[in-house]
């Protein structure tokens, strides 16, 4: 089941790739490597960090195939004026939710110390967007003001403390649900980090 969704979460990241791209008027091919940077460079860069090689796409193309479908419908529904921006927003953050978990669950296979399982989770969920907002020429989304990495950072946080108490199966339930709602609620709240936090304030 975590394999069909993390397909279905990469389909859905390729897609938000692809709206920017589009967005940047850039052609075809653009348009694939901005897609595929989004849905599979927060992976990538975990595996490549950890050693975990060859990378996860290398060794199943089934990712690949996701990302052109996600490139694929995106243009599709594109052509027809069917893409709200709101369910893509919710289906982004399904992805965050997704892919902080399973890159977490990853890292503690592996055996290494808990901080190091919660960085690469954030980075799983997160990294892919920044890459694809430097390509872009915009200021990454997670360097912004928006509950974004903050969301999966609670989550990664919350997976790793259930299974340390024990609750494997449901610590993916609850950390999901977590990292989905508070990212939710600040899409519909409208809730941000302040940016004068730390004495920065905008003149």
């Amino acid at each position: 089941m975590l394999y069909l969704l993390d397909l279905l979460g990469t389909i859905v990241f390729a897609m938000t790739g692809s709206l920017v791209a589009r967005r940047k008027q850039l052609d075809i091919f653009g348009v694939v490597v901005i897609a595929f940077v989004t849905a599979v460079g927060g992976g990538t860069l975990r595996d490549m960090i950890l050693g975990n090689t060859p990378v996860f796409w290398v060794n199943d193309p089934s990712y690949i195939v996701a990302v052109l479908l996600g490139v694929l419908i995106t243009i599709i529904l594109v052509r027809f004026n069917w893409l709200p921006n709101r369910p893509l927003l919710i289906a982004d953050a399904c992805g965050l939710a997704l892919f902080t978990v399973i890159g977490t669950q990853v890292t503690l296979v592996l055996d290494v110390h808990w901080s190091i399982a919660i960085v690469m989770g954030v980075m799983s969920s997160v990294a892919g967007g920044m890459i694809r907002d430097v390509l872009s020429d915009d200021i990454p989304l997670v360097l912004r003001k928006e509950i974004y990495a903050t969301a999966s950072l609670l989550g990664a946080t919350c997976y790793l403390i259930m299974v340390g108490m024990g609750f494997t199966t449901i610590a993916i339930i609850v950390s999901m649900s977590l990292t989905l709602t508070l990212r939710l609620t600040a899409i519909w709240r409208g809730w941000s980090l302040p940016i004068d936090s730390i004495g920065f304030g905008v003149d």
